[in-house]
């Protein structure tokens, strides 16, 4: 086939992304363009090609076998091409990084001065976000996630640390408690939740509690709120152990009861199988792995608890 007889690249690049959401009102969001357009460069392209590529739905889509099939050659070849272009124009050494807002701000940024130390010609970019990251359109190197492992024959998948969910406090609100606390002397605190909402599972998986009528609470849709009310001493927080280590050395924080929440989630070092800056995405997955644990926390109570990616 001559390039000449090719279809538009406009409506193949439209076919790409809405293969990859299953809706075309999210692939005009990342295009930039109107939902009309999306589906119109689809349709003229099923034309083009004399096959459907969708089963459209009243509130779906649904690729088609020949869908399917056009949907991976096509996500190749335009990985193809974005690696022929980076070959041939060098972007500065710069790597992006996708993580989520809790974990950019209790993990990640209070050890970026030991990154930037180890890498002084590496310029690292910071996306936080809790949206699943899209390497390619996203504009991201590598992510870290929290969940069970993600499955993806085009990606990479390191275990960073495995979850260690504890509860914090300021000092300031212990000064007269009989120490560990117990589930019965939750009611004379103030509960601090974020959007994991894992104080039930605690409260009665590892306190063995009930929770109905356990106490106060302040609810926040990010866990580093969560962490910095606890630091202020307006409660007793849930958090990753990871996030607060630092805190806890410090004696900033304590933990009232000396017990922890296993999970089957764990932090992830994703990335693509063939990322777009090589050497330096190495060096960054490099220095995550380097503060890899191993094994959870001796010592302390377990439970398992269900979670899911975020």
């Amino acid at each position: 086939m001559k390039t000449s007889q090719l279809p538009s690249l406009n409506a193949i690049r439209a076919f790409e992304v809405a293969s990859r959401h299953l809706n075309f009102r999210l692939a005009a969001e990342e295009l930039g363009v109107s939902q009309g357009a999306v589906a119109q460069h689809v349709r003229g392209l099923e034309d083009t090609l004399g096959v459907m590529l969708f089963d459209r739905g009243p509130r779906s889509l649904v690729l088609t076998e020949p869908g399917r099939r056009y949907a991976s050659t096509i996500r190749r070849a335009f990985e193809l091409i974005v690696e022929a272009t980076a070959t041939v124009r060098p972007e500065p050494a710069r790597v992006q990084i996708s993580v989520t807002p809790s974990f950019a701000a209790k993990w990640l940024l209070p050890r970026l001065p030991d990154f930037t130390a180890a890498h002084p010609d590496l310029d690292l970019g910071i996306v936080a976000s809790d949206r699943r990251t899209h390497f390619h359109s996203d504009d991201v190197d590598l992510a870290v996630r929290f969940g069970r492992v993600p499955e993806a024959p085009n990606l990479t998948v390191d275990l960073l640390f495995e979850e260690e969910l504890i509860a914090v406090c300021s000092p300031s609100l212990l000064v007269d408690a009989q120490l560990p606390l117990t589930a019965e002397s939750l009611g004379e605190h103030t509960l601090l939740h974020d959007s994991h909402g894992q104080w039930p599972h605690f409260i009665e998986r590892v306190l063995r509690g009930s929770t109905p009528g356990v106490g106060k609470g302040v609810r926040f849709n990010q866990t580093t709120l969560a962490i910095d009310a606890a630091l202020s001493g307006q409660g007793i927080a849930l958090t990753s152990r990871h996030f607060v280590e630092r805190d806890l050395a410090a004696g900033r924080l304590v933990d009232p009861f000396d017990a922890t929440l296993d999970s089957d989630a764990a932090f992830y070092v994703v990335a693509p199988r063939r990322p777009r800056h090589r050497a330096q995405t190495a060096a960054v997955r490099a220095w995550l792995l380097s503060h890899r644990r191993a094994a959870r926390h001796g010592g302390a109570l377990q439970a398992n608890m269900p979670s899911s990616m975020t």
